[in-house]
């Protein structure tokens, strides 16, 4: 039995007792020997729980075996196990990770054209952070099509309840992780909509088919996903294809739209006005065309409406009412063998109606910007176009394109060539950057901010002194230009009405009301009246006074929160040493409290880590730091260490990366290092051959405690520089290793048996050499990678900093910040958190449903906390929540020692890390109505997709 400390006893009452997992074998033995015991009763299928329960109260089994679960629990001591956890999805084999049936694409009935509803609308993602393309969506009554899937796109159809399972299809105008990273996300949610699935189609540029294959290393349902690609191949030349960009590339065409494609290649050959700080110059010249090079004008044709049928005037001419009538409505000329004529349409029905026509123009460069002045295939949509056979009016043009071009004077001078045309210029522009898209967690952070700015600072684009949203403007304006009266910018959820022809115009009603933060603080004033001395008491806390005049404490506290020892490590510590940023906190996907799992380890001068860079990252980091400052941050960032294969730990990564790429690439620099399992690399390989990712891969297995032995032993043995010694060397450590977890070829190296052969670290020895060099530069000792029990190849990382000089010159240890990734409880984790300065552990779970945790193979709050108390970590932090709790999770505050429950945006200090559990009493207020579970209908429109993104 480990030896517990006095302060951990005082966390149970005398009727708890420690929970089995602290139990370990007296001899050593190889985790798969320990655990091997508890699979077959956590291999059988998780029992789901009951959609709210407002009194959470911890059930012990099920009513028939009301002891059921202790028994087990008592059987597994007996046999010596440590813990139970699902073996099969450990190891990758349960059925949700199986392949599925191909399903076929949605069939939908016929619309009638002339009854149909039919709008184009804003979706504002990436409007505020101006870090992703915003999407457009044409609704019809039975169809939906979005344009552009960029990151948070599933997040934000959540927040204002748009039905992602009513989409048909998604267009790319780009491929490339500005318009496609939230495709991943959407994806897994849709194939975990129902028990089957849904299927949903993706067109795009050029070799779409390239993403789909990199996702196909984490997807497990690809066969969900029906794509079609077009254009010419990368390297591919037009003249090998003369047909392929004479005429639009028709997509769609049915009864309700048609919707064309017309494809912009950057221009190879024009003058450097046009093209010199456009493309990538290699060698000298131009680099060769890749796929996101190619960019898409989308033209959407409603039908022509037909002209009311005349019965009278047919029968004036000779006919009768049946199929000569049916015949002429269809646009057919009939004969009348009673009048001995041809009975044209024209004759009996009033003149047709043009359908509306709507283009989406994204033009991202000046070298697509000439051939869209000189393409020949929208001479018909311009109103001074001579060609008259075919001419159409275009009603409205969506401008998805970058600001600098729309602004410049020769594509205005393009844009008045559509006459009386609406124009929506969705593109990004500053108007944008304080109005927050995402109103939920807005607010809560507003809420958070008033109670514990130290924690919770205001965010990057407005604070509590500024609105939620500036003042709306119709006309869009930009510095020293002069734009059309018919142009508008974009507002969040503004609609353009294509149908009914008589409302045909803009639509306001759905774009949000402003809402000043006075309003929100009000609110919370009114909801929670005591909250104003609550705030007042929270002030103080970091005044030392958290006291009332009379002695005593404002606030009911436990008693040891004030028997903490600062550890030493702590020692005249400085505000700019460490601050960590929990960007997401939130599990399977994005919720509109909580976003997936990322982690800022800001050493500010020094650099940054990232931990986990789930979907929407870049946007939170830009709702934190603000534009600027976000991309400060993301320079800065030397190392992003990723957990698992899992979506919702990396499929932001594309996205940061490219963002560093640009802010980058006129200053000399490194390639950025990306830790992660083997998975993650084979998917980034697969990525690279759409956008050049500037990055260095190394497998978590050359990073843990093993391997950097390995490398030390290289090292001095036999010298970095000799390869050949080196490899004989990798051998000659062999004894150091046997304490690995990991095998060759096993399905889950971090429950496995004994290895025959330590990790080969040859061919990372380079990496590993830059690692280390990195490592030095930022202060750090070490980072080391270790197995957790999850999934395959699922790791947890330990980082700590180099030792340093007190205020007393007394040598002292660096902290230690210990992250769990997604595991169940696992001596792994407790060993490599032992003195943790930080331990942030996962906590999908609450108490009561350890089933379900098991199932899964994640963590229960108590589970966690026991793990980090047990390790003797300084705090405890909890994250990776279950979407099931919108705000804060269920837990027993009994048992909140040293423990605080992260938030998104959530910034500690290290300075302020003595103060973090005293804070949890206060957040209850805060949230006192709002620890129950929650199963509200916009999570269920979109499905469960826990299975898929978190399987």
């Amino acid at each position: 039995m480990l030896n517990v400390g006095s302060n951990l006893r005082l966390l149970f009452l005398p009727s708890l007792r420690l929970s089995p997992f602290f139990s370990f074998p007296s001899k050593p033995r190889s985790l798969f020997a320990v655990c091997s015991s508890v699979q077959r009763c956590s291999d059988r299928p998780f029992r789901q729980q009951s959609p709210r329960r407002q009194n959470p109260v911890r059930r012990n089994g099920s009513c028939a075996d009301p002891f059921g679960r202790e028994r087990k629990k008592e059987k597994l001591m007996e046999e010596g196990g440590s813990f139970g956890f699902n073996r099969k999805r450990a190891e990758g084999r349960d059925k949700g990770d199986g392949p599925r049936k191909e399903l076929s694409l949605k069939k939908r009935p016929r619309a009638n054209p002339v009854s149909t509803i039919a709008y184009v609308q804003i979706l504002g993602t990436g409007m505020d952070t101006q870090d992703t393309s915003p999407s457009v969506l044409l609704f019809f009554d039975n169809q939906r099509f979005i344009f552009n899937a960029g990151e948070g796109l599933q997040r934000f159809c959540t927040e204002h309840k748009v039905k992602l399972s009513k989409i048909d299809c998604i267009f790319l105008s780009r491929v490339c992780s500005e318009t496609a990273g939230g495709l991943p996300g959407l994806l897994l949610t849709l194939a975990g909509i129902g028990e089957k699935g849904m299927s949903i189609k993706v067109c795009g540029p050029s070799d779409l088919t390239y993403l789909v294959d990199a996702m196909k290393s984490f997807v497990p349902h690809a066969a969900t996903v029906h794509t079609e690609s077009f254009g010419l191949a990368p390297c591919s030349d037009a003249t090998s294809s003369p047909n392929l960009l004479k005429d639009p590339i028709v997509l769609v065409d049915d009864d309700v739209v048609k919707i064309s494609a017309i494809i912009l290649s950057p221009s190879r050959k024009s003058d450097e006005e046009d093209i010199g700080d456009s493309l990538p110059q290699v060698n000298g010249g131009y680099s060769s065309e890749t796929p996101e090079d190619m960019s898409v004008v989308y033209v959407c044709e409603l039908p022509e409406l037909k002209g009311k049928f005349h019965p009278e005037r047919a029968m004036q001419k000779g006919l009768k009412p049946g199929p000569e009538y049916r015949e002429l409505q269809l646009g057919k000329s009939v004969f009348s063998k009673r009048l001995n004529i041809m009975v044209h349409p024209s004759d009996v029905m009033d003149p047709s109606t043009p359908g509306p026509v709507v283009l989406l123009v994204d033009c991202p460069t000046k070298s697509h910007l000439k051939q869209l002045l000189d393409t020949k295939l929208l001479q018909h949509f311009y109103s001074d176009s001579s060609v008259e056979e075919g001419s159409k009016s275009v009603s409205c043009v969506i401008h998805l394109s970058a600001a600098s071009i729309v602004s410049s004077p020769r594509y205005q001078s393009w844009m008045k060539r559509f006459g009386s045309s609406q124009h929506i210029i969705a593109g990004h522009h500053p108007k944008n950057v304080e109005i927050p898209i995402l109103y939920s967690s807005a607010r809560i952070a507003a809420r958070l901010n008033y109670l514990c700015p130290q924690f919770f600072p205001a965010s990057g684009f407005w604070s509590l002194k500024q609105s939620f949203q500036l003042g709306q403007s119709n006309a869009f304006s930009s510095e020293g230009t002069s734009m059309l009266g018919e142009n508008v910018a974009a507002d969040n959820l503004l609609k353009f009405t294509l149908r009914p022809r008589d409302k045909i115009g803009l639509d306001r009603s759905s774009v949000p009301n402003q809402l000043p933060s006075s309003e929100v603080i009000g609110e919370l004033h009114s909801h929670i009246p005591e909250i104003v001395d609550v705030a007042k008491c929270v002030r103080k806390i970091w005044d030392g006074a958290d006291q009332t005049e009379d002695g005593r404490s404002s606030m009911q506290e436990e008693p040891w929160l004030d028997e903490n020892t600062i550890p030493s490590c702590l020692d005249n510590i400085k505000r700019d040493d460490l601050e960590i940023v929990f960007l997401g906190t939130g599990s399977s996907q994005p919720s509109k409290y909580r976003n997936v799992s990322a982690i800022h380890i800001n050493l500010f001068a020094e650099g940054g880590f990232l931990f986990d860079c789930g979907e929407g990252t870049l946007g939170q980091m830009k709702r934190r730091y603000g534009v600027e400052g976000a991309d400060n941050a993301v320079k800065g960032l030397r190392c992003i260490w990723i957990s698992h294969i899992h979506a919702d730990h990396h499929s932001g990564l594309a996205r940061i990366l490219t963002q560093r790429r640009d802010l980058l690439k006129e200053v000399p620099h490194e390639p950025m290092l990306v830790i992660g399992p083997r998975q993650l690399k084979r998917y980034l390989n697969a990525y690279e051959r759409l956008e050049d990712l500037d990055m260095q891969f190394l497998d978590c297995r050359h990073t843990t405690e093993s391997s950097w032995e390995a490398f030390q032993a290289a090292e001095v043995e036999v010298g970095a520089e000799n390869e050949q010694t080196r490899e004989s060397c990798n051998g000659s450590v062999a004894q150091l290793t046997h304490s690995s977890l990991f095998t060759k070829g096993a399905p889950m190296q971090s429950c496995w048996k004994k290895p025959g052969s330590p990790p080969d670290i040859t061919t990372a020895f380079p990496s590993m050499k830059i690692m280390k060099k990195m490592l030095g530069e930022m202060g750090m000792d070490k980072l080391i990678s270790f197995p957790v029990v999850h999934c395959p190849q699922a790791f947890g990382v330990s980082l700590k900093a180099s030792q340093r000089l007190n205020a007393d010159g007394k040598l002292i240890e660096g902290w230690k910040v210990v992250y769990s990734g997604d595991t169940r409880p696992c001596p792994e984790l407790t060993m490599a958190s032992k003195g943790a300065t930080v331990l942030i552990h996962e906590a999908t779970f609450e108490d009561a449903m350890v089933d379900e945790a098991i199932a899964r193979n994640h963590s229960t709050t108590e589970e966690a906390i026991q793990m980090g108390a047990a390790a003797g970590a300084y705090r405890i932090i909890l994250t990776h929540f279950s979407q099931r709790y919108p705000k804060i999770p269920v837990f027993d505050e009994s048992h909140m020692h040293k423990t605080c429950i992260a938030f998104d945006l959530m910034s500690v200090n290290l300075a302020d890390l003595h103060l973090l559990p005293k804070v949890l009493p206060y957040l209850k207020l805060l949230f006192r109505n709002d620890m129950t579970m929650d199963e509200s209908e916009d999570v269920e429109d979109i499905g469960d997709s826990s299975f898929a993104l978190d399987s």
